[in-house]
């Protein structure tokens, strides 16, 4: 008996919709295979998992004091308790001066988005003027290119001028912070004579305290734009994509799964600049500590004849720093 055309339809129909589901059902394994390590740190770090209970252990100063210590750094509890008393510091209430430089620097961030996706229009509309060999278009078109220059110019200087001022307001906060905890209950005498832990107090109080508020400053940066980018170009796409009356649900994913898998290979290829950043800190921050105890200790440096040796552990400490970098 010959097939007949629907019979032919149904079928590819129901081939089809077996594909997308095989492709649903390895994508949802492979979310499950990512997701399920993280909820189980988050699991295992909340005191809830085996051998612990939530009220064991005590919180310490920025969070739980055994995962504190004996945890590696990433986002579990630790980190979201000790960001939520961050942000209470650099943020002590909804009206204050950091509140407002933070709104200004978002609408700046959003305005240079804004901006791009005009530019590139202007970008689309001058090659079709070109295409088209319609010159007075394209002298128009041009005119409007070169005068979004002059907005695009001083986005560009508020998004730079406001990053300083709220590293800038950062920095007070956290130097205000810092100082007081340094200067009561005689922590500064019990830090350089009865706790060894911290050798370059002066390092942590200064030059680490200015680098950690201009990164939360940039971070910020770094982390809204990109996301407004991608969320406003990926509406204009699917809108247009729709407006031509094609199906944009197996693109979308498959741009998620390509973004995913190139996030985890970036990840697992790239080195652990925390942990660079962190021993370049400790580094400079231990020439810093022998610098500061020649000047302390000169008199008996020469009376003795110490200089030889002093001046060999800093070079050697010098050296270090140079060969790390590079």
């Amino acid at each position: 008996m010959p097939t007949t055309p629907a019979k032919v339809a149904a079928r590819l129909a129901q081939g089809v919709t077996a594909k997308r589901a095989a492709v649903a059902l390895l994508v949802a394994a492979y979310g499950a295979k990512k997701l399920y390590p993280v909820l189980r740190r988050q699991w295992a770090a909340s005191g809830l998992g085996p051998g612990g209970g939530p009220g064991e252990g005590g919180l310490g100063k920025w969070g739980p004091a055994e995962e504190a210590g004996a945890s590696p750094p990433g986002v579990n509890r630790v980190f979201f308790v000790r960001l939520l008393r961050l942000l209470r510091m650099l943020f002590p209430g909804p009206l204050c001066r950091e509140t407002g430089l933070l709104a200004l620097h978002s609408a700046a961030l959003a305005s240079r988005t804004f901006l791009s996706v005009y530019v590139a229009q202007l970008d689309g509309r001058l090659a079709r003027c070109i295409v088209r060999k319609n010159p007075r278009d394209f002298t128009w078109q041009l005119v409007q290119w070169l005068l979004i220059a002059l907005p695009a110019t001083f986005v560009n200087s508020a998004i730079r001028y406001l990053e300083g001022q709220l590293s800038l307001a950062f920095r007070g906060r956290l130097v205000d912070h810092a100082y007081r905890f340094y200067f009561e209950g005689q922590t500064y005498y019990r830090v350089s004579n009865m706790d060894g832990r911290l050798r370059n107090p002066d390092q942590s109080l200064t030059e680490d305290l200015v680098a950690f508020a201009s990164s939360v400053a940039h971070l910020y940066s770094n982390l809204t734009k990109p996301v407004l980018d991608l969320i406003v170009t990926s509406y204009t796409l699917v809108s247009s994509a729709h407006s031509k009356g094609a199906d944009t649900a197996w693109p979308s994913l498959i741009a998620g799964l390509v973004v995913c898998v190139t996030a985890k290979v970036l990840r697992s290829c790239s080195p652990k600049f925390g942990q660079l950043v962190a021993e370049e800190a400790r580094r400079k921050g231990e020439l810093r500590y022998m610098h500061s105890r020649v000047v302390a200790n000169s008199e008996e440096i020469a009376f003795y004849g110490g200089h030889k040796e002093r001046n060999g552990e800093e070079e050697s400490a010098g050296a270090g720093i140079l060969t790390f970098l590079f």
